[in-house]
């Protein structure tokens, strides 16, 4: 016969085993994330402008990748191109690809500001969303940018 802390302890082995194999995903919004991969994709979002620093693809400690390519939509350049500002624009929108090491498409990660706050999401290559929403895994370290843009800063 098991103790109480001998079945407390099979349920936390059991609750993590769970996690790992399932992961610790947090796709809040497959729909809107499924819309938004809609939109970019028919924007041809790698014909946008590049963003600042990412002219050319870039490597990267960041969890999106080896290496990078980071897009801008029109809404973000015009930002950039204007007077100082303090927050990015409602409609903007950054798009990453990554790339693992030998080259190959990693996932494909946007975050778009909608109502005043962002909108993530990141998907398989194939478009298949991983994260969406305002996941955690996302929030945690965008927070250290500007108004959540880490690649570059507001314009002076």
């Amino acid at each position: 016969m098991r103790t109480k802390l001998e079945r407390l302890f099979g349920i936390a082995a059991m609750t993590l085993l769970a996690a790992v194999t399932v992961g610790c995903r947090q796709d809040d919004d497959p729909a809107g994330a499924d819309e938004l991969w809609q939109r970019i994709q028919d924007a041809e979002y790698r014909s946008w402008e590049r963003a600042p620093g990412y002219e050319t693809r870039k490597g990267s400690s960041a969890r999106h990748g080896d290496a990078v390519e980071i897009f801008m939509n029109d809404v973000v350049s015009g930002a950039l191109s204007g007077p100082a500002i303090t927050a990015w624009p409602d409609g903007s929108i950054l798009v990453k690809d990554g790339f693992a090491a030998d080259g190959s498409p990693h996932i494909v990660a946007a975050m778009e500001k909608r109502g005043g706050a962002w909108f993530f999401v990141e998907w398989d290559p194939n478009g298949s969303s991983l994260y969406s929403g305002t996941p955690s895994i996302c929030t945690d370290c965008h927070a250290a940018g500007a108004d959540m843009v880490r690649a570059f800063g507001f314009p002076p």
